[in-house]
Formats: C-alpha cells, structure tokens, sequence
C-alpha cells in the first residue's frame, strides 16, 4: 500500500509518519481545490492521486475551497460563479473515474464557529512574515495583501480546513508546500493531529523555456491541455510546446508522459519519422532513449499528443451527456451571468 501512496509523489513529509498511517484501519485523506475555471491536465495527475488514496483505504475528501476562491478574487468574486465552478469539478471527478470520495464546500465549515475559533488560533501562533511566505499558496504576490488584507487569511484558512477536517494526510502539489509546513508546524502547540503532506510534481507550463518555476495554469490557456481540448488543438499547443532535443528536466512533454501517460498506459510507443518506431514499457527507458537523442522532439510532442487523447476521449463523453455544470461555467466566464 505504501508503494502505491508514495507513487507518483514529489515529495513526503515524512516517510516514516505516512508508514505508520498507512498500516492504520481508519485513515483520512484531503486536498483542496479552488473552483476559479477550466480543469487542465495537472488536475487530472491529482484525480489519479486520489484514487491511489482511496484503493489504499483512505477515507478521502475533496475541498472544494469556494470562499478561498472568493478571497482569491476568482472568476470575479462572484459566488454563485464559484458554486457553478465547483459543481462542474464534481463532474470532473467523476468523468476521470473518481469514486468513493466526499466533496465538502468551504462554505459549509465557515457556518460553524468552531471554525473561526481555530482560524484565530493559527493567527496566534503565525507571524505575518510567514503568512506573508504561504500566500505563494493563492499564485499570488506576497505585496497583494497590502491592498487586500482578506489575503492573510488564506493560508491561515488552509491550515484551518487540515484541523478541521481531522485528517491524516493533506495532499496538494509543490505549491502548497508552505501550508502543510505551518499546519506541522503549529500542530503541536495547538494539541492538533500532525498532517503528513503529500505533494505532487507540478507540470511546466508548455511554453516554460527556460523558466522552471512557470507551470500549466488555467488563465493562461496556451501553456495548457484543458481536459475539452479538441483533438488537434491538443496536437498544435503539444507541437508549440517548449520540448528541447535531449532534455529532460524542465521539459513539460517529458513531465506528461511521466506523470500522466505512463500512469495510464504500461507502454508507450514513438513512432519516429525516418526511424523504426520504439516502444516503451516505462518512463526511464523513455527518458533514456530521449537523452541519447534517438528520438526528434516533434516524434516525442505527436506521440504525447496521441496519448493524451485516448486518455482525454472518455472525460469528453463523459461532459457530451452531463453538460449542464461545464455549460453554465462557460457563460460566466464569459461574463454572462
């Protein structure tokens, strides 16, 4: 069960506490998400996590984090916006094959005074300085808060949804790192259960050049697969990305196959356009084919494309029969209320 918690994982904090977690009967399990648009790829990689989690006998929740969202000011602070967002993640979950999971609004938790009682709690136990260093958490810039201060309460909220939530493991990517720190941190102070973090790689964005810390983001669409992509839009962005001859790191092509295909598939097969194709059964025989340079980067992008596509077709189907939620979000986000 361990190995199959700890794949695909950038990270563990720690180790030696999930080990002990893991051979628990009863275990919970969260992560976050804010409902602020269209799901990209990234959101898939965390789908396959928690489904990791739950064949592992976690009891795992889903936060869909609207009042985060509105402090965040997505999709204009309008929260009737965000609960139509949030439903269409639902419906996301659903189409990747997610199941056996429970979804908790934000909304629902900060009715209960409780809540707030630990939100103060954190505050008094955080220095601004370091709630200053967890807002990377919100994709925002610490100086932000000095106009709004409801940017404070973020991460403090964040911490507070670990506690309140009474669970075991937080997962999240590398981006939410500051956040599961804290938690750790004040964890003891405040007699509350210590959190195991969980964090996932984040894929680069698909134009990142020579920016490693760029990744996939929603409001850039150009620099992500969105889970409605077109088959060929797929192909043109995947043709655009940024994938340099026999380079690995900082590669978003090669992170797709790594963290998305080779978790769907057992194999991938390259066909090359003045070679015999080459099949794969793992990513390090792939990677290791790529930097010897025995396959073009364009042979890699049309191979990428290709697969993300079969495991894209039934998530589009998947919304051909529930178009409700999806439809209504894409009036919103284009100002139509």
């Amino acid at each position: 069960m361990l190995d199959l918690v700890t794949r695909n994982l950038r990270e563990v904090v720690t180790i030696d506490e999930l080990k002990e977690i893991v051979a628990k009967e009863k275990k919970k399990a969260y992560i976050g998400f804010e409902p602020s648009g269209l799901v990209h790829l990234g959101w898939l990689m965390c789908g396959d996590k928690v489904k990791d989690l739950i064949d592992a006998g976690f009891d795992t929740t889903i936060l869909l984090a609207d009042w985060h969202a509105w402090i965040n000011d997505k999709l204009g602070g309008n929260m009737e916006a965000i609960r139509t967002c949030g439903e269409y993640i639902k419906d996301a979950f659903a189409a990747m094959g997610v199941k056996g999971v429970k979804y908790v609004y934000a909304s629902e938790m900060v009715s209960d005074a409780d809540y707030w009682h630990l939100v103060l709690k954190i505050a008094k136990q955080t220095s601004l300085a370091r709630a200053r260093r967890a807002m990377d958490i919100m994709g925002r810039k610490a100086e932000e808060a000095e106009k709004d201060i409801s940017k404070f309460f973020y991460p403090l909220m964040q911490v507070a949804d670990i506690f309140y939530l009474g669970v075991d493991v937080a997962l999240g990517g590398m981006d939410q790192r500051h956040a599961h720190m804290l938690a750790r941190d004040v964890c003891k102070k405040l007699g509350m259960k210590k959190p195991v973090a969980l964090h996932t790689h984040i894929i680069s964005s698909l134009q990142a050049k020579e920016r490693m810390d760029a990744k996939m983001s929603k409001s850039k669409p150009s620099s992500a697969i969105f889970i409605h992509d077109e088959e060929e839009t797929i192909y043109k962005k995947l043709r655009k990305a940024y994938c340099p001859e026999g380079v690995t790191e900082g590669n978003p092509v090669m992170e797709i196959a790594r963290y998305v295909i080779f978790i769907h598939f057992d194999e991938m097969k390259v066909e090359r356009k003045d070679a015999s194709p080459l099949t794969f059964n793992s990513y390090d025989e792939l990677e290791e084919s790529y930097l010897k340079r025995e396959i073009h980067p364009l042979d890699l992008k049309n191979a990428v494309a290709e697969y993300v596509n079969k495991i894209l077709q039934p998530i589009k189907e998947y919304f051909k029969s529930h178009p409700t939620n999806y439809e209504k979000l894409l009036e919103y986000m284009k100002g139509k209320p």
